[in-house]
Order: structure tokens, then C-alpha cells, then sequence
């Protein structure tokens, strides 16, 4: 999203005096600088183009042309860093170049390098930036004796110059910010994904595998004292027995974590009202959906809910809880309230910035109302997407 330069409150000209202020001197400076830069962008991007059209008949031709594009990036993030600094006037960076997946090879690279829009704008404001930067070189040299003329030109120019970085050296479109977004939020799904793998794994060697292993040296044990101590042996068989009812318990409560078998099978409503009646409050239900999404929303919606419902039990101090999921259009949308003491938040340790990453990972929303001494309110909105509709995709990509 393109922010308005941070300049003064007035777009107008600053007033004259002699004591111009730091926003004029900046101006200035970006305008002196703008010619030796001017220079450098204007004959790269002159023999770039030269050198890769001239020798396109050749083998290295495209290529030397693809790999100067990129360092026409490279200039134009120079120039945006300059117009951020001196101009105050800050865009975002445009997405990485497009790459293919692994082993896709060197033409792949080649074709993405030469259709990149950015590398391509960047290599046009560099050119057309030398006739600019000899006029704004020479009117503030001339301006700096008449001396009055200053503020008024180094404004003037330097929202020329703001333009100009807004229009080329910006993002293309909302597509080049869509695609930063996604890249974003690929990361928080990683990263998710490597948590919840770390958390399998902790749970596993810490709980089931670590009672396994007890159970079976008592049963070694035991089968030491089979012949020697009957009763001795008894009494341990039937610890181990309980042991292996502990350790199926924490089994089953695992795979629940992973993915409840209650949701597969009979879907939100069901799964929810399971996790509500673990809650140590009261927990209304109330689910009004007209199917059931995709299964990705249907475990988000899920894990979700159990994560608030455990803060719900945790923090809040509540005496009743209430859980409402429901369809509106193409988006759906959960909510769950306590009457507990209230001030929640996104920083407190509760898990919500976690849970608000998750759900901004797949373009859901995330809003928290927790005024001190409560009530609570948590909604959450997810995108719908038909379970039908996941299959079909599916089975296209599998064939």
C-alpha cells in the first residue's frame, strides 16, 4: 500500500526565509544528487539494452539481457531507499522476481527474468531520468543564488520527483501486493506447520513413549517374578494394565490435537459441543450452517474455537461461555463470548497474535473486544469454501 510522503502538514510551499527548514534541504540535496544518478541509471540501462538486443541472435544475448534487468531492480530499489530518505515519500517494495520450482531449470528463470514488469519500469524511469536530472541540477544551482526562488522550486521539483517514484518504482497493481501478501503469509503456515510438528513430537517422547517404556520394564520385571513371587507378579501385571489405559488416554488425546475423529465424521456441530463439554464453564453451542466447508476451514474453524475455549477455562474467570458459528455469503464466521473479567489481549500470552496469524494466513479476520471487567468477545471470519468443491480440485490436479 503506497503511504503519502511524510512531509509537512502543507503541501504548499514552505515559507521564505533564511533559515530554510530540514524538509527544504532534503529536497535540495535529493535534487542535486539526482544528476550524478541520473548518469549512472541512464548509461546502465542504455548498454543493458544495447548489449542484450545487439547479441540476441547469439547464445548469451537473452541471457546478459535478463541478468541486467535484475540489477535494473537493484537501481530502483537504490532509488526508492533515496526518495524514502530525503523525499520522505515511502512505497512498498515490489514482490521478489517470479521463480519456478526446483529443477524447472534455466529457462524458466530466463522467460520470468525477461517478462518481469518491475525490473522492466525501473529500467524506463532510469532512462527517461537524465534530461530530469540535468533540469533539477541546474535550476537548484541557479536557485541557490537567488536565493528567495529555493523553497518554491525544491518543492515544486520535488513532488515531480514523488510522482515519478510513485508511478514507476512502486508496485505494479494489487496483484504485486496480493502476491508479497501470500508470500507473507506462506511463511506463517510454515512456520505453524513446523510448531505444531515440534509440539507432536515433544508430546510423543513425553508422555506415551516415556509411559511405554515403564510399562515395559515393569512387565519385565514382572516376568522375572512370574516363577518366583506369583502374587508380587500380579500385583505388577495389573500396574501395567493401568499404565496401558494412561497411555492410550494420551494416544487418543493426541490424535485428538491432530485431528479429531468426531470432525471428520460428524462434522463442526458435533466437534464443537465435544470440546464445549470438556470446557470448566458452561458452553452453549449454537452452529447454523447450510453444509460443511472444506475440510482446511473446517479444522481451522475447529481449532480455533478449542484454542478460545481453553483460554475461556484458563484466564477468564467466567461463569458462562457461548459459541455461535454461522454462514454469511461466501465468508464464515464464529464467535465466542464469556462474561468473565475481560482484558484480553493480543500480547498477553493467551495465543490470540498466534491465532490471528493462522487465520490472516488463509485471509480470514481476526477481532478481539475484551474491555477490563469484561465481557469478553472474540470473532473470527473465514473464507467458505465448499467441501464438493475441494474434491473436484483435488481430483484435476491429481489426474
Amino acid at each position: 500500500m503506497t503511504m503519502s510522503p511524510q512531509v509537512p502538514a502543507h503541501d504548499g510551499p514552505p515559507p521564505v526565509r533564511f533559515a530554510f527548514g530540514r524538509w527544504t534541504w532534503k529536497e535540495v540535496a535529493h535534487l542535486l544528487a539526482n544528476l550524478p544518478m541520473a548518469i549512472v541509471g541512464f548509461v546502465y540501462t542504455v548498454l543493458m539494452i544495447a548489449i542484450g538486443v545487439g547479441l540476441a541472435v547469439t547464445v548469451v544475448g537473452l541471457p546478459l539481457l535478463a541478468a541486467g534487468l535484475q540489477g535494473s531492480r537493484l537501481i530502483g530499489r537504490a532509488e526508492r531507499a533515496r526518495a524514502r530518505k530525503l523525499l520522505g515519500v515511502v512505497v512498498d517494495e515490489p514482490s521478489p522476481p517470479a521463480r519456478g520450482r526446483d529443477g524447472d531449470g534455466f529457462f524458466v528463470w530466463l522467460w520470468t527474468s525477461l517478462r518481469d514488469p518491475v525490473a522492466w519500469r525501473a529500467a524506463l524511469y532510469s532512462f527517461i531520468r537524465l534530461p530530469w536530472g540535468i533540469l533539477t541540477f541546474v535550476v537548484t544551482l541557479v536557485c541557490l543564488i537567488v536565493w528567495p526562488a529555493l523553497p518554491y522550486a525544491a518543492r515544486l521539483m520535488g513532488n515531480a520527483d514523488r510522482a515519478m517514484v510513485r508511478g514507476l518504482l512502486s508496485p505494479s497493481d494489487d496483484l504485486e501486493r496480493r502476491i508479497a501478501e501470500l508470500e507473507s503469509d506462506r511463511g506463517v503456515v510454515v512456520d505453524t506447520a513446523a510448531a505444531d510438528l515440534r509440539r507432536i513430537e515433544r508430546d510423543l517422547h513425553d508422555g506415551a513413549q516415556a509411559r511405554l517404556v515403564a510399562l515395559a520394564m515393569g512387565l519385565g520385571l514382572a516376568k522375572e517374578k512370574l516363577t518366583d513371587d506369583p502374587e508380587a507378579a500380579a500385583r505388577m501385571v495389573d500396574e501395567a494394565h493401568g499404565e496401558v489405559k494412561v497411555a492410550l488416554q494420551e494416544l487418543r488425546d493426541l490424535a485428538r490435537g491432530i485431528h479429531p475423529a468426531v470432525l471428520t465424521d460428524r462434522g463442526l456441530d458435533a466437534a464443537l459441543s465435544a470440546i464445549a463439554s470438556r470446557c470448566t464453564v458452561p458452553v452453549s453451542v449454537r452452529v447454523d450452517l447450510p453444509g460443511r466447508p472444506a475440510q482446511a476451514i473446517e479444522g481451522i474453524a475447529y481449532f480455533t474455537v478449542s484454542e478460545l475455549l481453553q483460554n475461556v477455562s484458563k484466564h477468564s474467570g467466567a461463569r458462562t461461555a457461548s459459541v455461535d458459528v454461522w454462514r454469511t455469503g461466501d465468508r464464515l464466521l464464529i464467535q465466542v463470548g464469556d462474561d468473565g473479567r475481560g482484558g484480553a489481549s493480543m500480547d498477553g500470552g493467551t495465543g490470540m497474535a498466534g491465532l490471528a496469524e493462522r487465520l490472516d494466513a488463509v485471509d480470514g479476520v481476526f477481532v478481539l473486544e475484551s474491555p477490563a471487567g469484561g465481557p469478553t468477545t472474540v470473532t473470527a471470519e473465514l473464507p467458505w469454501r465448499d467441501r464438493g468443491a475441494e474434491k473436484s480440485a483435488t481430483r484435476t490436479r491429481s489426474a
